[in-house]
């Protein structure tokens, strides 16, 4: 099987660790972690910017070698669909370490939520970035009304498979089929 499928119910993040507060017409995560000097802020993107864009441009490629980095207008698309919520991570307020998105959507038997395009650049693995990231998202999901999480991971990424289950997901017995239109 090339993916991990992982999902995790509803549950509350460990509020000695992250700190929610509005920021602007976004929301704002901060993650304090005791054995790390520097501070995680996770933001949630109001609107599109150059440094967003370029942000995107040093990011993907190190996500997939296949996929072009969006657009502004793609971007600005992703932003004004209502189901999906752009996060963004800095170091004490520098440069943009690591991005992701969660989609958020109702279906018949409740709303649920997935993670996805989970990337940290690779000069920020291991400051505690992917974690401050998904802690934010499983916090917005819940706010949001969203009864379980789920996300897909290679079995190559070995750091990021232990980040899940530390945080609380678990592997679930299922299959992940993908569709592709040709051309």
């Amino acid at each position: 099987r090339n993916d991990h499928y992982w999902s995790i119910s509803r549950r509350a993040i460990r509020p000695q660790q992250m700190a929610h507060c509005v920021h602007g017409t976004g929301r704002m995560w901060i993650l304090h972690r005791a054995y790390h000097s520097a501070m995680i802020q996770v933001e949630e993107c109001a609107e599109v910017t150059a440094e967003l864009v370029e942000a995107f441009a040093q990011l993907i490629p190190q996500l997939s070698a296949s996929s072009a980095a969006p657009t502004a207008a793609e971007l600005e698309e992703m932003l004004g669909s209502g189901a999906s919520h752009l996060l963004v991570a800095r170091e004490d307020a520098g440069p943009i370490l690591g991005c992701m998105t969660l989609v958020v959507f109702r279906i018949p038997t409740g709303v649920r939520a997935w993670i996805e395009d989970v990337v940290v650049d690779s000069g920020a693995r291991g400051k505690g970035v992917g974690e401050a990231l998904n802690s934010a998202a499983l916090e917005l999901a819940a706010g949001l009304g969203a009864r379980t999480v789920d996300l897909t991971s290679r079995p190559s990424r070995e750091a990021a498979n232990r980040l899940y289950r530390r945080l609380g997901f678990v592997q679930r017995e299922t299959n992940v089929y993908r569709f592709q239109r040709k051309g």
